[in-house]
């Protein structure tokens, strides 16, 4: 058992809440811009003094609907301005964020809404209205988010707040009733029954997080004049944490909610420096890397590549020597520059979480001077429970613990961790929150690792079943699987996809289903276009409980069955997942387009 911790650097009283700062900034720097809000091809400014206005405004709007301390509220949108917005004033009156993710599928939506309690929803698009309305008839409440700025929409937040009786003084009175304690928000992330369990984040969790890591492991990165953009979902707890993080730093943030703006919007908005999941950064390469082949400069890019790792690769050993150095300093001019243009000209740095990011692509961004600090965290953690240094960037891991957490790794390689991250439980589930967190307080995440001398956390694998894609997508791949073995085609199946781009799936034929096709054997159906699909039929099927980011892209039928006798199955006829891995890898890297 090994163990690593590093001290607290800003204890936060317990009487502190979220939208303090919001009210305080306001009150002392009415004109700081803070936020720039996208508006044609411009990015005006918000200025402390007006969020705070506009965050009071839809805080009074609540109050005036009835919403009260603990009751919860759900926000269905991508990520906009308007997100950050409602978040905040439902914090100012100490309500409860249900965060549900723009893609979520009907039956996702209204299990959140009904095992939360939902009060009231904000909703985004037409469809996110019908999907909530459909879900929960009987929500009383259910707002555009434009209707946070313009009052748009028939309600309570419609026209005058004053004539609702609701003003200032009501609403700092239940503000001041707010403490770090209080139930901040509920976010529902995949679990391995099916149902997403709703993780108990109090204020004091997001707000002792962001401030540890706003002062302590990241402070480099918020000098000078810091700006961001958010274009990783909302919904997720790490773009969450990095939002309080921003507010709290004062510095400017940005939203943009289609990933296909993200490119021209930093070339418009010039951050300094961005959040991402392994598959962005994956993105970002893969791009260049066309454009280059396109363009006949394929060759001078891969030696470019090379150069980058291998100056960054030195960075270690005492730095590059000068042949390296000369190298890169041409490539600088000729391909590093404008890919650093390309970003706004102005990111040096970026933070990745979700899943491993892979050695070689770290190497690469610091060779091209954006450099990537991989840290490393659960929704039950509040995100983070380590991250790599700006002065101290160990490329292979996800870096120390955050200041005011402990990272230990237990006899059987388990990574446990302990701190004011940790989250209180699960929404109305105390079984299975007392199997994750001990009595000692220890969370049990589930992933097996490592700790080396320096306190650097290395992930080598996955205790518990749910998958990350690159995106950084938790899929539960049991439902899944559940819905596939339903169709009477299908005998077994295997879910994949925990660090690829996509979800995956390799599927087995009932041997006794196959008996119209006969005298074919189950190696010559794998490919009879008519068992495919059917087979796809099956797909389609389990793919409408779910949601976009957790439906299976690609499958491929095996040429045998998964038994004991064969050992790909327990004596109770689950799936062992890591033999099947094993056995069939070449199956599964066809899935993607690489070799096993």
């Amino acid at each position: 058992m090994r163990e690593y911790s590093v001290p607290v650097v800003v204890d936060v009283p317990g009487s502190a809440s979220l939208a303090d700062t919001v009210f305080q900034r306001g009150e002392r720097e009415p004109g700081r811009v803070i936020l720039r809000r996208k508006a044609g091809d411009g990015w005006p400014a918000v200025t402390a003094g007006e969020f705070r206005d506009q965050v009071a405004g839809v805080a009074k709007g609540l109050m005036a609907a009835g919403v009260g301390h603990g009751d919860r509220v759900a926000l269905m949108s991508r990520t906009r301005y308007e997100w950050t917005l409602i978040d905040y004033a439902i914090w100012a009156i100490g309500a409860v964020t249900v965060p549900i993710y723009e893609t979520s599928s009907a039956d996702q939506v209204a299990w959140i809404l009904a095992d939360s309690g939902a009060k009231a929803a904000f909703v985004e698009l037409d469809a996110h209205e019908r999907t909530v309305r459909e879900a929960a008839p009987g929500l009383k409440d259910v707002w555009r988010v434009e209707a946070a700025l313009d009052g748009s929409l028939d309600g309570p937040l419609d026209g005058s707040i004053d004539s609702a009786g609701v003003d200032d003084a009501d609403l700092e009175e239940l503000r001041s009733r707010v403490s770090g304690s209080d139930l901040a928000t509920i976010v529902y992330t995949s679990g391995t029954t099916g149902r997403p369990k709703g993780c108990l984040i109090t204020h004091d969790n997001l707000l002792f997080t962001a401030l540890n890591v706003l002062h302590g492991p990241l402070r480099p990165l918020f000098t000078g004049d810091p700006a961001a953009l958010l274009f990783l979902p909302l919904a997720h707890i790490f773009a969450r944490m990095i939002q309080v993080v921003l507010v709290e730093a004062g510095a400017v943030m940005a939203h943009t909610p289609n990933m296909k703006n993200v490119a021209p919007d930093l070339q418009d908005f010039k951050p300094t420096f961005l959040l991402g999941v392994p598959r962005v950064f994956e993105k970002v390469y893969n791009a260049a890397e066309q454009k280059a082949i396109a363009g006949g400069k394929g060759r001078i890019f891969a030696s470019a590549a090379d150069v980058a790792v291998a100056w960054s690769r030195a960075q270690a050993t005492g730095g590059a020597g000068l042949g390296l150095r000369l190298r890169h300093a041409v490539f600088d001019k000729l391909v590093y520059a404008k890919l650093r243009e390309a970003t706004g000209g102005r990111l040096s740095a970026a933070v990745s979480g979700g899943s491993a990011l892979g050695d070689r692509l770290g190497h690469f961004f610091r060779g091209v001077g954006i450099e990537v600090f991989e840290g490393y965290g659960l929704t039950e953690t509040s995100a983070p429970c380590s991250v790599n240094l700006p002065d101290a960037n160990k490329i292979g891991t996800v870096g120390r613990p955050l200041p005011g957490v402990t990272i230990r790794i237990a006899d059987d390689g388990e990574i446990l961790a302990k701190g004011r991250n940790v989250f209180v439980g699960y929404w109305n589930d105390e079984q299975a929150t007392g199997e994750v967190v001990d009595a000692d307080g220890w969370f049990h995440t589930g992933d097996v690792g490592d700790l080396d001398d320096d306190g650097y956390v290395s992930i080598t694998g996955r205790k518990k079943e749910i998958l990350v894609t690159a995106a950084g997508k938790n899929v539960a791949p049991g439902p899944l699987e559940d819905a596939l073995r339903a169709h009477p085609l299908v005998s077994q199946a295997m879910v994949v996809g925990d660090g690829r781009p996509f979800v995956g799936a390799l599927i087995t034929l009932d041997p006794e289903a196959l008996e119209p096709y006969a005298p074919a054997t189950a190696a010559e159906l794998r490919t009879d276009p008519r068992v495919l699909a059917e087979v796809q039929g099956a797909v389609d099927r389990a793919n409408s409980t779910v949601s976009k980011a957790e439906q299976i892209k690609k499958f491929t039928v095996l040429g045998s069955d998964l038994t004991e006798e064969s050992g790909h199955l327990t004596p109770t006829l689950k799936v062992k997942r890591q033999i099947v891995a094993r056995d069939f890898a070449d199956e599964i890297a066809a899935l993607y387009g690489t070799k096993g």
